[in-house]
Parts: C-alpha cells; structure tokens; sequence
C-alpha cells in the first residue's frame, strides 16, 4: 500500500506512524509561537487529515522545550498594517475578518473528522490554549501549565477560549478566574478539573501515551470513530432531544455498514480489519 504524501510545511513537521499522523509544532527556537504561517498552517494539516482515508488520528504535540508561548508578538504587531486603509469603517470591516479568518484556522481542527489528541509539555499560553479547545482530548506531561494570558496584553481572548472551555470543563466560575487573572494553571489542577484527560510523568511517557492511545483508536471502526466524533460535537451545542434526532438519522442512514459486519463476525477471535 503507497502511503499517502504528506504536505510540506514551513512551521509543522508532519509524519505517519501507521494510520496515526503526528503533527509538531515546529519553532522550538522562538517557544513555538503561533505566527502567521502557523495559523494557516494548522487549517491545511487538519484539512488534509481530514480528506486522507489512510489517517484515522492525528497526534497535536510540539518541538522544543515548551508547547507553545501562544500568538506571535511579531505578528500582533504586524497586524495593524495588514488593515491600513484611509476609512476608519473599512479597517473596522478588515480586522473584523482578520479575526473571524484566525478563528477559522483552529475551527478546522474542530471541523476535521478524524479524533485529535494534544500531547503537552512545558508552557502552553494564550493561542495555545484556543487551539487546545479544538482538540478532541487533552493530555499533558506533570511539568505543564496553562495560561488565558491575552488579559496580560489588554485584550479579549477572541479565537475560541471563551466561548469552549466553558464546556469542556464545566467551571463557569473558573475559566472566569482564568481569564480575569491570567494565571498559570499547573497539569495537577487541570486534571483535576477535566482539562487534561491524563498526566504523565515525562515528556518521553506523554509521547509513548498519547501515541499509543491514538493507534488504540486507529483500529476501531473509522465510520464509527467519524460518527461518534460528529454526535459528541452536535450533541455539546444542541439539545438532549435534538442530539438523539441527529444520531437516529445517522445510524439510520449508516448503521448497516461493513463495518458493523465485520466486528459481529470476529466475535471473540482475532479483532476485525476496517477498511479506511
């Protein structure tokens, strides 16, 4: 079987590890700060992941010493020449698109079919943390540590942070704590309160970890895992009742698939083999 090519990048560094893809954040010298090339490229590695039949996982972890030290300064402050214009209206009109732009990049990871799993170590800050709460599960090293720090700038976190954690974690009183102050929250805290799903003691073991679980799902069903990806996502904006009407219609359309086929026929043998 010819693997599929994978896409070069200037600031990720991608490979396949079976049906697994792991992506790194990939300017360990500048903390992995997201600048601009970064934003666009996250977009286009989730979207390639998602119309890969061959991927099944994708592993979100970073190079370096630290996961990342959130938006670039550089770029924040590029930012204002980007949207120059003569009327005040349409530099209004431009920054409101360059922001829904940058909300887009990390919404594609939320969009992507397949299950996105976070490995990370060291500082995790401001960007990184929106980009977290695409992620379909968070895990981290014992030395990590999270920060909203947009606060600490002068300004709203605007690229998703506000508007997920509130539901991932389930603590309106907390991510309010977290974005008034900007404080670190260490890997104990945010396992405690669900933010990280695991903590590992080192970086070596979060890596092993993380890989590990992700082909443990690689191996499952890939209607199943797409599906089940697609009613969690629904059901975290909907309503009890309109969560069960989505799933009906779902397996009503692909329930009958070759897939629920195989894994009735392997019974207690060896595990079945699923198409991509």
């Amino acid at each position: 079987m010819t693997e599929p090519t994978l896409p070069p990048f200037e600031t990720l560094a991608l490979r396949l590890d079976g049906a697994v893809a792991v992506l790194s954040l990939n300017r360990p010298d500048k903390a992995n700060a997201m600048n601009w090339p970064m934003w666009q490229e996250l977009r286009a590695a989730a979207q390639w992941a998602d119309r890969t039949p061959e991927v099944r996982a994708l592993v979100l972890r970073a190079e370096g010493p630290h996961f990342t030290a959130g938006i670039d300064l550089k770029m924040m402050m590029g930012l204002q020449q980007q949207i120059q214009d003569d009327c005040e209206a349409r530099v209004r009109e431009k920054l409101h698109g360059l922001i829904l732009e940058l909300q887009d990049c990390l919404s594609a990871l939320e969009r992507c079919r397949k299950p996105i799993l976070a490995a990370v170590h060291g500082a995790c800050l401001g960007g990184g943390v929106d980009l977290l709460c695409c992620t379909d599960l968070r895990y981290c090293s014992a030395d990590a540590h999270f920060a909203i720090k947009e606060i600490d700038i002068g300004m709203v976190a605007d690229v998703g942070t506000l508007q997920r954690l509130p539901k991932l974690i389930g603590h309106q009183g907390l991510v309010r704590e977290l974005a008034y102050t900007g404080r670190e929250m260490a890997a104990p805290e945010a396992l405690q309160c669900g933010w990280v799903t695991r903590v590992f003691d080192d970086r070596e073991a979060l890596d092993a970890g993380v890989l590990a679980l992700a082909q443990q799902i690689a191996a499952k069903s890939p209607l199943a895992v797409r599906g089940s990806k697609q009613a969690l996502n629904y059901a975290r904006d909907h309503s009890v009742a309109d969560g069960l009407q989505q799933i009906a219609s779902w397996n009503a359309g692909l329930l009958l698939s070759e897939d629920l086929m195989k894994a009735l026929m392997a019974g207690r043998g060896a595990p079945p083999q699923f198409r991509d």
